[in-house]
Order: structure tokens, then C-alpha cells, then sequence
């Protein structure tokens, strides 16, 4: 079995524009509204899309009104997509391939997101147990990343979730199991707007969570699982996120922080946070 770097910080599951022809940027619609200052259809370029494939507004998206695309994040597919699977020829240079590429394009942003969560696993000291079971899926899902486009539409996306979902479970469960106490299930809690400053939610499980607009300030978040949450305009200022469990990069974008807050090691700052 080819063995691979698994780290929830590999270069291979994060974005890397300067190697993507600009998928999102085209592959994917959206509508006018607080997040895009435009509607654009599925297919059809952004007009801010440059000919080298980059963004010509990047600097000031959020200033712009397209606040959306700094929240997206392909997880690495982009790169992907372009490099491997059409193996460096654009969709300028290869029209008649575009719309596949373009079909392409979400699943392996599943495929990628997927992997992310299992090199995060992979890390964890208490899934240790896990180990075998998580390689293997880490190494199948993998080499379906590298496989033929037409292998790629052929995914059943929703079945390879549930596949690979008990693993994140048990590994989330493990992890948490070392938190003293009581630990709080938010799972699926429809959580919206609420106010929970200041709240007790170490090791708790936040999977699947509606929480937009809540407040968090100052919460001890601490070791809790965050998979599928929604967090955008969550107020996480002065929150501690330590250790918290697949809590992804377009989470933490799509929600408010300040300097205060504490996030994970391999996770970056958002720029629009409060100083």
C-alpha cells in the first residue's frame, strides 16, 4: 500500500490558486446578495476572473461586496483538478473539456474535504486505535483523487459521507473522551442567534450545528467537534478554540474572531477579524 503524509496542514489539501485555473472563479453560480455583488450562472467566467487566472479584485473582495468567495475554500481540488486530472490544459485551451471540468470540480472538493478530515484523524494521539482503519480510507480516498475524470463523475458523494462519517464519529469520540465531566451534544442543535457568551462547551460536540449569528464570545471551545457546523457571523471573539476537532479554514473565515481568540495550530488567522 503506498504510503502518504497525512497532516490536516499538507500543501496538497490547501487551496493553491497560482496553480488552479481559476475553477471556482467559473465552475460554480452565484446570486446577487449580501455575499456577491453579482449573479454569475454555473459555467460562466467572473468578470473580476483575470487571463492568468487570477482574481482581479482579490485585495478587496470583502470591500467589493463578494464577502462569499473569502469564505470558500476548494481544500486543495482546484490544484488538483487542473494539474492532475486534466493534467495542466485549461479551459481556454481545451474548450470542449470545460464543462467536465467543471462537473469535476465538486466532487473532488468532497473527495479533498474528506481527506482533510481523515489527515487530522490521522494525528490525533487518542485515535490511535483507529490507525489502520483510518490509512486505508485516507489511501483509497486518494487514489480516487488521481483517477480518471470520468471515474470521478461516477462517485456517489453522499454514500462515500456515509462510508467514511463513522470513522470521524469514533475518532471524535476518542479524542473527546479525555475531557473531564459532562460533555455537552449540540449535535444538529439548531443553535441560531443565541446568545452563549462566555459558555462551557470544552469536548463538546458541535457536529452539524446551525450556528449563525450566535454569540460565542469568550467560550472555552476547547477539544470540541465542529464537523458540518455552521459558523457564519458567529461571534468567536476571545473564544479558545484549542485543540478544537475538524474545524476547517472556511468555518473560521466565515465567522467574526479578534486577536483574542484562540485557534488551531493549522489554521490561519482571518484577515478580516478584528484586531
Amino acid at each position: 500500500m503506498t504510503q502518504h503524509t497525512a497532516h490536516a496542514a499538507d500543501p496538497d489539501l490547501q487551496a493553491d490558486c497560482g496553480k488552479c485555473f481559476g475553477l471556482c472563479c467559473v465552475a460554480l453560480p452565484f446570486a446577487r446578495s449580501a455575499d456577491f455583488a453579482a449573479d454569475k450562472a454555473a459555467g460562466a467566467p467572473c468578470g473580476n476572473l483575470r487571463q492568468d487566472f487570477g482574481c482581479g479584485i482579490h485585495e478587496r473582495l470583502r470591500g467589493s461586496g463578494y464577502n462569499g468567495c473569502t469564505v470558500f475554500d476548494c481544500f486543495g481540488a482546484g490544484q488538483k483538478v487542473s494539474q492532475v486530472t486534466f493534467r495542466g490544459r485549461s479551459w481556454r485551451e481545451a474548450p470542449e473539456a470545460a464543462r467536465t471540468m467543471y462537473e469535476v470540480f465538486p466532487v473532488m472538493r468532497n473527495l479533498h474535504e474528506l481527506l482533510r478530515y481523515i489527515a487530522e484523524a490521522l494525528d490525533l494521539h487518542a485515535a490511535r486505535p483507529l490507525r489502520r482503519d483510518l490509512r486505508r480510507a485516507h489511501d483509497k480516498l486518494d487514489a480516487m483523487t488521481r483517477d480518471t475524470a470520468r471515474s470521478l463523475l461516477a462517485i456517489d458523494v453522499m454514500a462515500l459521507r456515509a462510508e467514511v462519517n463513522p470513522l470521524l464519529l469514533r475518532t471524535s469520540e476518542l479524542a473527546r473522551a479525555s475531557v473531564p465531566g459532562k460533555k455537552k451534544n449540540h449535535r444538529n442543535a439548531d443553535l441560531m442567534g443565541q446568545r452563549m457568551t462566555n459558555a462551557k462547551l470544552r469536548g463538546a460536540s458541535m457536529r452539524g450545528a446551525y450556528l449563525i449569528a450566535v454569540d460565542l464570545s469568550g467560550a472555552d471551545l476547547r477539544d470540541a467537534d465542529f464537523i458540518g457546523a455552521d459558523l457564519r457571523d458567529a461571534n468567536l471573539c476571545g473564544a479558545d478554540l484549542t485543540g478544537a476537532l475538524f474545524l476547517t479554514q472556511p468555518q473560521l473565515n466565515a465567522a467574526r474572531g479578534d486577536q483574542a481568540t484562540r485557534i488551531p495550530a493549522a489554521l490561519k488567522r482571518p484577515g478580516h477579524w478584528a484586531a
